[in-house]
């Protein structure tokens, strides 16, 4: 069992991480905490906030487990589609009702894998005021237990100038089961569960952020 969809190259995929691991060294100065809270097997949602481009990617090289994303499709064009697709991740288009990258993703964390989505479902400001219910029909459909992963650092703020190695700090929770009732109405309250969470974490690596600043 390799942990990514039909297609994928496992060494293509190891060597993406540690890519990845290293892309944005020289551009930021990133911390990382929690990380030992990841599970190393067994079925693991991750959701995390997202405000660019760039914290995918940080996540995916940081995780000590393979991993696969969901990826909005207007990337999987020409080689840097071709590159997604064989490194394992799952193009999705966003806003319309294809639920083939969803079962796709559910059917790797069945097998007991580590699938990460960004419930606010595109980039804003990272503070998970909202949430779609995709995660939460993944953790029913397979079991996975649920990982927040919080990210701050990456958006320069608004009216800023570019900053010299700005501070990019990543904050991995704890992970935890949810039992999700039947029907719309189960779905709804584990998204507001999930989101919560997540904003709650979130919320904890803003305030971290605040009492080390300039550190």
């Amino acid at each position: 069992m390799t942990g990514l969809p039909a297609g994928a190259v496992p060494w293509l995929h190891d060597v993406g991480r540690g890519i990845a691991r290293n892309l944005y060294r020289p551009a930021y100065r990133i911390r990382v905490t929690g990380v030992a809270n990841v599970p190393l097997t067994g079925p693991v949602l991750m959701v995390a906030n997202h405000s660019s481009l760039i914290e995918p990617q940080l996540l995916f090289g940081m995780l000590p487990r393979r991993s696969v994303f969901l990826v909005k499709e207007e990337l999987f064009r020409g080689p840097a589609g071709w590159g997604l697709r064989k490194i394992g991740q799952v193009a999705v288009k966003r806003g319309a009702a294809d639920r083939g990258p969803l079962l796709t993703l559910a059917g790797l964390l069945t097998e007991g894998g580590l699938v990460g989505v960004f419930p606010e479902g595109t980039r804003g400001s990272g503070d998970v005021t909202k949430a779609h219910q995709g995660a939460a029909w993944l953790v029913r459909r397979s079991g996975a237990r649920v990982l927040p992963v919080a990210i701050r650092g990456t958006l320069r703020p608004v009216g800023s100038r570019r900053r010299f190695r700005p501070r990019v700090d990543v904050l991995v929770g704890q992970p935890f089961a949810m039992e999700i009732g039947g029907g719309r109405t189960g779905l709804a309250e584990a998204t507001e569960r999930i989101r919560a969470s997540l904003a709650a974490l979130v919320e904890e690596l803003d305030t971290q952020r605040k009492e080390t600043q300039g550190s």
